[in-house]
Formats: structure tokens, sequence, C-alpha cells
């Protein structure tokens, strides 16, 4: 069967940030996330013996009209698209679309918005079905099966019979992950990713796990596609960073499970990279958490090879963090931040400002840890958002029931972060997107200038320095202000 994974150029103010992230944003500087599960996906379809077409039309930069052009001339039999709730809408226009062209075309959904409401796309659009769950490469290879007669349907799949919608069931979670074949790269066209935060190139990205094993923080809208955790064997990703670094001459590779296996797990995979010797050929950055870092793991994450380590600080402010469920205190932020530091690990922190229950000071409380981190050499990096309550997770419910939204519930494209969403106790929307333009503007302390440029060794390190400017200048652009129709 000739099918493709497709991701159709959409319309917004600057690149949508859909593959492979837990957030939406429109970004000014241009980012693709390299998609880790849709490509796990082409690649299992290909093994399996299917003509596989990878067209992402977001990363190819096409217009849609030369993406149009290329369904057209390919006509595949089947196209699969992840979707999130900003762009859902857009989705289904194309949906309509491209079934007027190819009527026998089957497409397919997948992504976090339609694991939380199935039945909605199948209701506003042409779809033939839709797929939950986060294990849509073994879902998708399990549907080809069944449309060629050889399966019944695979669990997590929404169809329609007779005009009726059905669902083949609750999605399954029991997958083996060490089952699947390795990532083909070329396939999936892995030169066309990048972002701001790698050090070395070549670089790329890998997925050990789906997703976090805490999975408990109340935003997060992968919470939906993975309720429990699941892993790979840790020699499972050494062969494939060992495959990475001998054909393709990866010289760094950041790992985005939510947050990477601790315990002996990650005492194995440390060894392994050691005894590989792939701790002096590559650096490696990872998803992590306060409550795990350790001085014990830090010490042997850094002499593994580990650089780079990103961590969700969310608030400054402890009931916050409770009502997020984070389950970290603001204590173990600063522990965790010395412990790295001492261990010469970089620390990615993540923040939010917009919370329906936070005061003004409490979000200037956090503006001033950050700021206070970044001065003094505890964070390299700083990633601000404003809050959003996607479908599917006990933020969007506790939102809709306590009428915290400014906006209509099925609004989802307003979710995409170019205003605030929540009513909050005594800040303005344009308040809240001040605080984040402020966040940003602790790349300019002069003591966080002095220390970057301190630590200029290599040509490297100029590299990484003058890459790091233009997203700093393009996240000032996305919080600059409200659309219009956020002030009327």
């Amino acid at each position: 069967m000739k099918i493709m994974i497709a991701y159709p150029p959409l319309q917004g103010e600057g690149t949508p940030l859909l593959g492979q992230n837990r957030q939406f944003q429109w970004f000014h500087n241009p980012t693709f996330l390299y998609p880790v599960v849709p490509a796990s996906a082409a690649t299992l379809l290909k093994h399996a013996g299917h003509e596989v077409l990878w067209s992402d039309g977001l990363a190819e930069r096409w217009s849609f009209d030369q993406f149009m052009a290329h369904v057209l001339e390919v006509r595949p039999q089947l196209v699969a698209m992840e979707t999130k709730s900003p762009v859902v809408k857009q989705h289904w226009g194309i949906i309509a679309r491209l079934k007027a062209e190819l009527p026998e075309t089957r497409l397919v959904l997948m992504g976090d918005h339609v694991t939380a409401f199935p039945e909605e796309s199948l209701r506003a659009s042409p779809v033939d079905f839709v797929i939950t769950g986060g294990y849509f490469d073994f879902q998708l290879k399990g549907l080809v099966e069944a449309l060629q007669g050889r399966a019944a349907l695979p669990s997590g799949v929404w169809h329609r019979r007779q005009g009726e919608i059905e669902s083949s069931g609750g999605f399954e979670q029991d997958y083996d992950l060490d089952s699947l074949p390795l990532i083909d790269r070329d396939l999936t066209k892995w030169f066309n990713y990048g972002e701001k935060f790698y050090k070395r190139a070549p670089f790329i990205r890998t997925m050990v796990g789906r997703d976090c094993a805490k999975n408990a923080c109340t935003f997060c809208s992968w919470t939906t596609l993975f309720p429990k955790f699941r892993s790979r064997s840790p020699k499972s990703l050494l062969d494939e960073i060992e495959m990475l670094v001998s054909r393709y001459g990866v010289r760094e590779v950041f790992d985005d499970t939510g947050t990477f296996p601790a315990g002996g797990w990650l005492r194995t995979f440390c060894e392994g990279l050691i005894e590989r010797g792939l701790h002096r050929q590559i650096l490696f950055d990872l998803n992590f958490r306060f409550d795990l870092l350790t001085e014990r793991n830090a010490e042997l994450m850094k002499r593994a090879g580990f650089r780079l380590m990103k961590i969700g600080l969310e608030s400054a402010n402890q009931a916050t963090l409770d009502r997020l469920k984070k389950g970290i205190t603001v204590e173990q932020i600063w522990e965790g931040c010395r412990i790295a530091k001492a261990a010469g690990l970089d620390l990615h922190l993540t923040t939010m400002v917009g919370y329906p229950w936070e005061t003004r000071q409490d979000a200037k409380r956090t503006l001033a840890l950050a700021r206070q981190l970044m001065a003094e050499g505890y964070a390299e990096m700083l990633q601000a958002t404003v809050v959003m309550p996607y479908p599917g997770t006990p933020l969007f419910r506790d939102a809709v029931a306590n009428g915290w939204l400014r906006i209509g519930p099925t609004e989802y494209e307003r979710l995409d972060m170019r205003e605030p969403v929540f009513v909050t106790p005594d800040m303005t929307p344009d308040e809240v997107m001040a605080m984040c333009r402020g966040l940003y503007r602790g790349f300019l302390d002069v003591r966080f200038l002095a220390r970057k440029l301190s630590k200029v060794r290599t040509v490297d390190d100029v590299r990484y320095l003058l890459r790091g400017v233009r997203p700093v200048v393009g996240h000032l652009l996305d919080f600059k202000g409200l659309r219009a129709r956020a002030a009327a």
C-alpha cells in the first residue's frame, strides 16, 4: 500500500510547533522538531513492505498549493496526519479538501487532541479513522493490515460503520518498544530538523520512553497519549546512538522522553556510554526532574557525556506546584540547580505564567527566581510559555468547570499561546504577555552575558552563542502583544 505521513502547511503567524511538541506555539524564528513517533510509524510501515512517503510540508517549507500538488501527483492510498488542538480545525478543512480531490484515499488523524475527543473529528470532517493514544506507529501498521483484510482493527481506532461512529475499544499500552526497528532517518529526512540549544552538529533526536514516569502534571497534553510510562531497554538506545554516530557522524543527541528513565536503567545506560566510548564522541541531552537529580546521578551523567538537562520549574510558588501535581518543592529546585552546577551539567529551565489562581506578585516571584538562577550561573537556558489548558488534561476540565476561561471551550485555535486564555486574579492579558517577555529579557542580564562569554573555548562554543541570539529576539516577538481580537 502507498502510505503518506503528512504535515500539511498551516496558516498562522510564524512556524507552528506541531510535531514532537507537548505544547503548541507559533515561532517567529523557524524551528522544526523531529517528530519521533510518526518517524517510527513510517519506518515500521516500510519494514512491513509498504511504499512510505514522508511529506512534512512544514519542514520542507512548502506552500499549501505545493503540498496539494505533491499529494495529487503521488496519489497515496492512505494519508496519516498528526494534529493538536490549536490547528485541528485547519486539519478538518484540509481533510475535506483531500477527500474531495481523492475520494478513495483513506484519511487518518492522530495526536493528543483527537485522543481526548475522538468522535468530534469524525463529526466535523470526512476523516476515515481517528487513532487514539500515543502508539500510532504500531496502530497505523495494524490499521493497514485491517484494511487489507489480514487482521482486525487494532485497539484505540475510531471510525464509521454504516453511518454510525464506533470504536475498536480503548488503546493498548503494552506494546514491546524494543521490537521496533531503529528509525529510518533517511526516509524521514532527519536533516530538515534542528533546534537552538544544541552545541555540536550534526544534532539529532531520539525518544527511548513514552513518556513520563511521573505522568501527573495537570497541564501536559501528552498525559492523554501515554497514561502509563513505557521504555525501551538501555541497550536499544545505546545501539541507536552507535548507529547514528557511525552512519551520520552525529555529535550531539537529545532524547525527548518526557522524563528520562532513572534508577538502575540510568546507571546501566551511563555505564554503556562509557564502555562503548560514546561519551567521547557525543554530548547527550535529556528531559529530567529535580527530584531525580542526586549528586550520584549527576556525577555519573557528567562522566558519561551528558551536557544539558531540560527541567520543568513552572512556578516559584509552592501552592502552584502542588496544584499542578509536579511532585517537587521550591527547595528541590534550588538543590537540583546546585547539584547540576557542581557536576558541570547545564540546565534548560521551563517556566509558565498566566495561571488562573496566581496573582501579579506570584508571577513576579517566578520571574525573579528564573532571572536569579540565570544570573548566578545555575541555568544555561530558559523557556517561558503562557499556560494553556489542552483538551483531555485535568487543567482543561477544571478550567471549564470553574469558569476560568476568557474564551469558549471549543475555540481551540486560541490555545496557541498568542494570548492568555485564563482570567487571572489581578493581571490583564497584556501584563501576562509582558511577564513572558520579562523572562526572556533575563538573557540580556550583564552577569549572564559575561558568564556566557567566559565559557567560550572552541568554535562550537562560538557558534552555539551566536545561534542563541536569534531565538531570544524571536521569543521577544512571540510575546510582543495580543492579537487584535484579544483586546476587543
